[in-house]
């Protein structure tokens, strides 16, 4: 084999390379000769025709290289591919950067939320007590119960094992067992007991999961004060809302791995994190004065047909409150059925217009002025303008009286008393009303406290000082009012109303409280009451064996639906104790067709209350109250103090 034909008849070197098997053919293709058109000695084609001859063209000699649209300059194709290979695999390890990188922490989490399954270990919520160590609101273990819809095997008796166990709607139980994802809840807080029995069937995808849930021994005594928890145990409504941090505790945690399918994998990740307990509180409530508070309230409601009433039992030294109850009330274990107002304690969320209870603080600051004393007379004619209205007496008397104050108090001569203010002047009258916390919050440790309405002095009109002289022209907490008057039993001081005493055995300090008037003035007050009592509007509230103080009022306020003159009235009435002023009660019924029927249902139920606490508690003449605590006598057999106007030292 020779290598003479290797140049072309130009004598251009071809590309052609001779064949390794002796054929007289070419591997090369000579790409160079045919796009430069400079040689047609190397194409085979072109020997066979002649130098002479008509000239073919390779036509892919006119198509550009792959990458000539990029570079605008023609490339190799190895240099082509290799170039994409090496920019693929930069894009690649740019995306396996963001992956391991960028999105590292984000993605993990996403795996996790697939793979591991966290559970909540719930803390105990901390024990309610009250006073003398009775439970009021505790906690007890129950369970959540769910299924993986991916595990259960037979439908049907799942879903009757389940409606047996929880007591939810058939139809509804099966549309949950049927739904998608791997963990449905069924019905959560589900008596230990139920459960464990449902448990013992072992029906594949029925889940379990620990939880807590609010018991209350004493069914719904004290509801609206102890209020509600959601399903999570957070605190919704009452001291479980007010004191929800201090209770709550901290949850746990329990993290296990799971399969695809949603059940757990033997040996798979595992983490608990154990669950801290709420802190247990003391009340200042006693269940048998609630109780006591709760029945006379309810029955007085009922029999006077009013649309509300509330009932408060404080010792005004101290600002403890002993029993706070509304009615109507609510049961807290069954809330599908509980009106939203009926959860409310209206002593603290609600306002109303005092009426004559109201005539004490005038007195009091009256008195505490120096302008009055008990003992001062006025002319009180049978009616007197304020502003554009004739405001008269409740006797409906036709001719002028000459009265002191005591017998303005007797008598709750609302006359007399626009008499007192203007006495007093409206300067002074607005500032004692503001000594008085009338208008600003009682401090009460309870979520939602009204402040009601009172005009501050420079809204004054013609018939402010003399409308709010008789408790009208004003609207106020009855927790406000309990204050002020409970000011007037501690010689003048008001004190914190107050749920809170202690936890963990140390007892919050409330604090010496805000005088308001002058020892002496609280007691020329406390006589007056005293009278009313004793001869007076409040014959009604005397017990027998006891020194009482108090004073009844009515007030007129609008009605939603006025189907009698577009008023309805309101009876109420606070008492107190002469010797030992240890105990206030406060009652407040609203919705009643007349005051008389108001005053005397209150008076006839308080006196009845008092008398059944007074059995319960025994005689102790000697030591009783704060004397009996000092003697070492048991709180439950003597009560432990004395009720301001309920149970009083023996005369």
């Amino acid at each position: 084999m020779t290598n003479d034909y290797r140049r072309g008849s130009d004598g251009g070197r071809g590309s052609g390379r001779p064949s390794s098997r002796g054929r007289s053919g070419y591997q090369g293709t000579g790409r160079q000769s045919y796009n430069a058109g400079q040689s047609r000695g190397n194409d085979p084609a072109s020997r066979l025709r002649g130098s002479d001859g008509p000239q073919m063209h390779n036509t892919r000699s006119r198509k550009s290289s792959s990458t000539e649209w990029l570079t605008g300059t023609p490339l190799p194709r190895r240099k082509a591919i290799m170039g994409f290979i090496g920019l693929g695999l930069g894009l690649g390890v740019f995306r396996l950067a963001d992956y391991q990188i960028v999105e590292a922490d984000k993605l993990r989490e996403r795996a996790d939320a697939r793979r591991l399954l966290a559970q909540t270990l719930y803390a105990k919520r901390g024990t309610i007590y009250d006073r003398n160590g009775n439970v009021l609101a505790s906690s007890v273990e129950c369970r959540n119960i769910a299924v993986n819809p991916q595990l259960v095997e037979d439908v049907d008796k799942t879903v009757s094992a389940l409606v047996k166990a929880t007591g939810i709607d058939k139809k509804t139980c099966r549309k949950l067992v049927e739904s998608d994802g791997t963990w449905v809840y069924i019905k959560r807080q589900v008596d230990e007991d139920d459960a464990a029995a449902l448990e013992k069937k072992n029906l594949p995808g029925v889940l379990f999961e620990q939880a807590m849930k609010r018991v209350y021994p004493y069914g719904n005594l004290a509801s609206q004060v102890l209020g509600v928890v959601n399903v999570d145990n957070d605190g919704l409504t009452g001291l479980e809302k007010q004191y929800n941090k201090l209770l709550t505790g901290t949850n746990g945690t329990l993290v296990r791995e799971r399969a695809r399918d949603g059940s757990y994998i033997a040996g798979g990740a595992y983490k608990k994190v154990a669950a801290v307990d709420g802190v247990d509180i003391v009340t200042t409530l006693d269940v048998n004065m609630q109780r006591a508070a709760e029945d006379a309230l309810a029955e007085a409601v009922e029999k006077t047909k009013a649309k509300n009433g509330s009932a408060l039992v404080t010792d005004p030294t101290t600002g403890e409150i002993l029993a706070a109850c509304s009615y109507p009330t609510y049961d807290q274990t069954n809330l599908e059925n509980a009106k939203t107002e009926d959860m409310n304690l209206r002593l603290v969320t609600d306002a109303y217009e005092p009426g004559s209870v109201f005539k004490t603080l005038v007195a009091g600051a009256g008195f505490d002025l120096g302008v009055v004393r008990s003992s001062t007379s006025f002319e009180v004619p049978a009616s007197i303008k304020v502003g554009d209205d004739t405001v008269t007496d409740a006797d409906k008397r036709d001719y002028a009286m000459t009265m002191d104050v005591r017998e303005m108090m007797r008598r709750s001569s609302n006359v007399g008393f626009v008499l007192v203010g203007r006495k007093i002047g409206a300067d002074d009258f607005a500032a004692y009303v503001d000594k008085w916390g009338i208008g600003h919050s009682s401090g009460v440790d309870f979520p939602g406290e009204s402040l009601g309405i009172v005009k501050e002095r420079d809204q004054y009109d013609g018939a402010t000082l003399g409308s709010m002289s008789f408790g009208q022209a004003l609207s106020v907490s009855p927790i406000e009012i309990a204050r002020a008057v409970g000011g007037i039993a501690n010689g003048g001081v008001m004190m914190t109303p107050h749920f809170y005493k202690s936890s963990k055995g140390d007892e919050k300090d409330w604090g010496e409280g805000e005088r308001a008037i002058s020892e002496d003035a609280a007691s020329q007050v406390t006589s007056c009451m005293q009278t009313v009592v004793s001869e007076g509007t409040g014959v009604g509230g005397a017990v027998d064996g006891y020194d009482v103080a108090g004073k009844t009022g009515t007030a007129e306020r609008a009605d939603a639906n006025p189907a009698g003159g577009g008023k309805a009235r309101s009876g109420g009435r606070s008492r107190r104790e002469r010797r030992l002023p240890q105990g206030e009660l406060h009652v407040v019924l609203y919705g009643l067709c007349t005051g008389t029927i108001a005053q005397g249902a209150v008076l006839y139920h308080a006196r009845r209350n008092a008398e059944r606490l007074r059995c319960r508690c025994g005689a102790v003449p000697v030591h009783y109250g704060q004397r009996a605590r000092r003697a070492g006598y048991p709180a439950h057999e003597v009560g432990g103090y004395n009720l301001w106007g309920v149970v009083c030292c023996p005369i």
